[in-house]
């Protein structure tokens, strides 16, 4: 019999339940609905994501790169809060970390623009950065839905250097396009030809037949800042904002919508 009085939580309110693996389905889905809800609201229709390593600092050997990072973040910040749109297009995004992710939303602060943090819960390197626009803050647990919300909604990669997660995600977008399982026209940029060249000999991959020529133009390189923003500039004006056919349907002015196939 139970106690006298005693009325049990509401399932969906019981944190004992929902920390079970039989909640595990409900924990994957509130991933999903959660952001797609606040961005929604937001009006985010697309994004620009920053890749790179977590521990890039600027006072660093490799500090050019949070530098470079910024700057380029500002300038993308500047170019998309200019466009006449209702609204929010090409929004600086990232991982919500340090280095590197913490120089790209540092950089469209910098222009006084919001900017998006897919930040992930791990034991160390990675507590939210302070420059994350505060209402476009995320917090995950699932890597995989955190990556699902990198690609749903981006139409840019800048990927600076990076380690295992950087080239995780690198390689994991790279794949999709190589496949066609992404439903869209997606820039990739190769941010420092020097150190991507050195650790990754994707000339090799091609001789070997391990990947096609044609491969090799799935992503565009470049050394700085200016000359990222200019080959932004150029595909998505071409691609997005003034494309010479109409875009698909999964393209137009509804925020938040699906680019991905089923």
């Amino acid at each position: 019999m139970s106690e006298r009085g005693y009325r049990p939580p509401l399932s969906y309110k019981d944190p004992s339940f929902l920390d079970r693996s039989e909640a595990r389905s409900v924990r994957i889905l509130s991933e999903y609905l959660q952001p797609l809800s606040v961005l929604r609201k937001q009006l985010v229709h697309d994004t620009i994501v920053f890749f790179g390593s977590a521990r890039i600092r600027e006072d660093g050997p490799m500090g050019r790169y949070y530098r470079e990072a910024r700057e380029l973040a500002r300038l993308v910040t500047m170019w998309s809060d200019g466009l006449p749109d209702t609204t929010r297009r090409f929004v600086v995004t990232t991982g919500g970390g340090p280095g590197i992710m913490e120089a790209a939303n540092r950089g469209a602060m910098d222009a006084s623009g919001k900017s998006i943090g897919f930040n992930i819960a791990l034991p160390f390197e990675q507590d939210p950065n302070p420059y994350i626009s505060r209402e476009l803050s995320f917090e995950f647990h699932y890597f995989f839905m955190r990556k699902f919300w990198f690609a749903y909604l981006a139409k840019t990669l800048v990927v600076f250097p990076g380690g295992f997660g950087t080239l995780d995600e690198l390689s994991e977008l790279l794949t999709l396009l190589q496949t066609k399982k992404l439903d869209k026209k997606m820039l990739i940029i190769l941010y420092g030809s020097e150190f991507w060249k050195k650790v990754i000999n994707f000339e090799a991959l091609a001789e070997m037949g391990m990947i096609g020529e044609e491969d090799l133009q799935l992503f565009e390189w470049a050394d700085e800042p200016g000359q990222a923003m200019e080959i932004i500039q150029s595909r998505m004006t071409e691609w997005y904002l003034e494309p010479e056919t109409p875009l698909p349907r999964g393209e137009q002015k509804t925020p938040a919508i699906s680019n991905t196939r089923n």
